[in-house]
């Protein structure tokens, strides 16, 4: 619902890339554009890097974990946004003429220079009371990345992977509350399996 509201938004296209990929706030607005493959027969995104807040300057600093560094698959509506928010990067940076900065950014400031975490987070926030609906917090777009994907029996590995966990152990840690229905689901699969086995 939220993503369906904010489609007019500036930001929308990183809204959207958040509740896809599961990235933290950091690695997204860290991303570059050299990093994102949305040509290839198999569209994705490498973490390479993150955009952290030192006081009221930027700096761009590694992976939260060794694991952070990863490539994420891309799913067809993410890879159509991106390629959109693109085309539109584009039309600002002619816009801007000399006043474009540079910075090879994926999710910039209209003349080109990154994002304060700390803004965009409170964007979010505009965005979301806009929207009228319940608060959330923009990482809650990274809990529900997860919590629907476990919740739909993707296997833990691949959604540690996606998320950057140290360890797949980890992430059932935290999301242990999507362990009850997973064990269910295992049980109702084993029982249709047994029961077919002649």
């Amino acid at each position: 619902s939220f993503l369906e509201k904010t489609k007019d938004n500036r930001l929308h296209p990183l809204w959207h890339t958040l509740a896809s990929t599961g990235m933290r706030r950091g690695e997204a607005l860290g991303l570059r554009w050299s990093d994102v493959d949305l040509d290839g027969p198999h569209p994705s995104l490498m973490v390479r890097q993150a955009l952290v807040a030192a006081g009221y300057q930027v700096a761009f600093s590694e992976p939260k974990t060794k694991r952070g560094r990863r490539t994420i698959w891309l799913d067809s509506e993410t890879v159509d946004s991106l390629s959109a928010w693109r085309e539109a990067q584009e039309r600002e940076r002619d816009d801007a003429g000399d006043l474009w900065t540079e910075t090879g950014l994926v999710f910039t400031r209209e003349d080109g220079t990154a994002w304060h975490p700390d803004r965009i987070s409170k964007l979010f926030e505009e965005a979301v009371t806009a929207s009228g609906l319940p608060r959330i917090r923009l990482h809650d777009l990274r809990h529900t990345h997860a919590t629907i994907a476990l919740g739909a029996s993707i296997h833990p590995k691949v959604v540690s992977d996606r998320l950057g966990h140290s360890t797949v152990s980890f992430t059932l840690d935290v999301y242990s509350h999507c362990i009850p229905a997973l064990a269910q689901d295992a049980a109702d699969k084993i029982a249709a399996l047994v029961a077919n086995a002649d």
